[in-house]
């Protein structure tokens, strides 16, 4: 799972699952280290960073003498030589501290300069201007994509869908930039227009997006034939256990039979949210645990009171990622629903958002994380029960959801 956004209601410091991110409105965080472990590895890093000078002075760290001497050769260099002077001191800095990173060769751990980091933040309160769209990593390709646009958005009004590549952001290409850069250049000011090219099905198209404030909807919830209960949720955000209990409450009242939960495009979002969602359709046991390279185990459980008893069908795709693996992965292994549709995105670690003292951050993958099962479907996914490959379209074309009259026929077998 990855780390992102919505950290409005989250403090920096703390560790994320997390698959993607929400363009120009939030990014989809999923907390897993909260309280304690966060508390501890935000302290490593202050007193790492006030002793960072007298650990330099040596040979283990890999800033020894002849690395800085280099550093040094090569930043004289850029100045003496490079044919234009619009590169800043702080540009190579920044290049140098992001270097450390890439070279881990890891997408999902990277640096922010204390700008971006801000920026970051104020993506997280909601209280800016986008397209309103998920967007993932494009691993294959490394580009950015859209996950998914949210209903009613600009993306949705544009035209833009699952799966398109974002190739470039007013002409800047994306190729290989981490989403979160991919969302500063998204967002603006409301009513300004943002020019995004997009790679689909071997076609450039351009596409223009006005900007505006946006709703996040976290829970859908509707009632379809035959006492059928259809729940979506679109992200596992801190009020969506509220709005997914009121959403099971209301469908219980309306003579629900059995449950369609549609778990399609949700990238992810707070392990505190997906574990209490859990908690209202598990038996007793366990929900997820995390390991870190010390193998040290975080364990998060069910106690079993609302075990969810009516026959249950989980509507998965490619851009189900992170923490909507987590909960179709835990049902699946306790056998208490049907999945259908595609493999899921395959992200099973987790990372670490941590700021530093001047007002910089890192986000560093710290741990995989498993299913009940001991799965970790990173790189893998989860395999559906029942394949059902998406029809685009006849999707947009006609409005025909293929995989969701797939996922109501298993559910009225599974109902007689």
């Amino acid at each position: 799972m990855e780390v992102y956004e919505q950290q409005n209601r989250r403090q920096a410091g703390r560790g994320y699952f997390a698959a993607g991110m929400i363009v120009g409105i939030a990014a989809t965080l999923l907390v897993v280290c909260v309280g304690y472990l966060g508390f501890q590895i935000q302290r490593k890093v202050e007193e790492n960073s006030q002793q960072v000078s007298s650990d330099n002075s040596g040979q283990s760290g890999t800033l020894s003498e002849a690395v800085a001497e280099k550093i040094d050769t090569l930043e004289y260099m850029i100045n003496h030589y490079y044919y234009q002077d619009d590169i800043s001191r702080e540009d190579l800095e920044n290049g140098i501290y992001q270097g450390l990173m890439d070279a881990v060769g890891d997408p999902y751990t990277s640096y922010f300069s204390a700008s971006d980091f801000e920026t970051f933040m104020e993506q997280t309160t909601g209280a800016y201007y986008g397209i309103g769209a998920y967007v993932a990593q494009d691993i294959e390709r490394n580009y950015p994509k859209i996950n998914s646009p949210i209903p009613g958005s600009p993306a949705e009004e544009a035209g833009l869908r699952p799966n398109d590549i974002i190739y470039e952001v007013d002409e800047v290409s994306t190729h290989g930039m981490d989403l979160d850069k991919v969302v500063s250049l998204i967002k603006g000011e409301e009513g300004t227009a943002v020019n995004l090219t997009i790679y689909r099905d071997g076609e450039y198209l351009d596409v223009s997006v006005v900007r505006r404030q946006v709703e996040i909807p976290t829970v859908e919830q509707e009632m379809l034939e035959d006492g059928m209960a259809y729940i979506r949720i679109i992200e596992f955000d801190e009020v969506t256990p509220g709005q997914f209990v009121e959403a099971l409450q209301t469908s219980r009242g309306s003579g629900m039979k059995g449950l369609l939960l549609d778990l399609r495009g949700n990238p992810g979002g707070s392990v505190n949210a997906v574990v209490d969602i859990a908690r209202q359709l598990l038996p007793e046991g366990l929900v997820v645990y995390t390991e870190d390279k010390y193998g040290k185990r975080e364990e998060y459980s069910c106690d079993g009171a609302n075990e969810f008893e009516l026959p249950l069908v989980v509507l998965v795709d490619g851009n189900s990622a992170s923490a909507s693996e987590l909960l179709s992965g835990a049902i699946q292994d306790y056998q208490k629903g049907t999945l259908v549709g595609t493999t899921t995105f395959g992200k099973g670690i987790v990372q670490q958002m941590l700021k530093l003292r001047d007002g910089s951050a890192i986000k560093i993958t710290i741990s995989s994380y498993y299913t009940p099962g001991g799965r970790n479907i990173h790189g893998i996914g989860i395999e559906p029960d029942v394949v059902c490959p998406f029809d685009g379209e006849a999707y947009y074309d006609n409005g025909y959801d293929n995989q969701l009259e797939k996922a109501k026929e298993v559910l009225a077998e599974m109902m007689e």
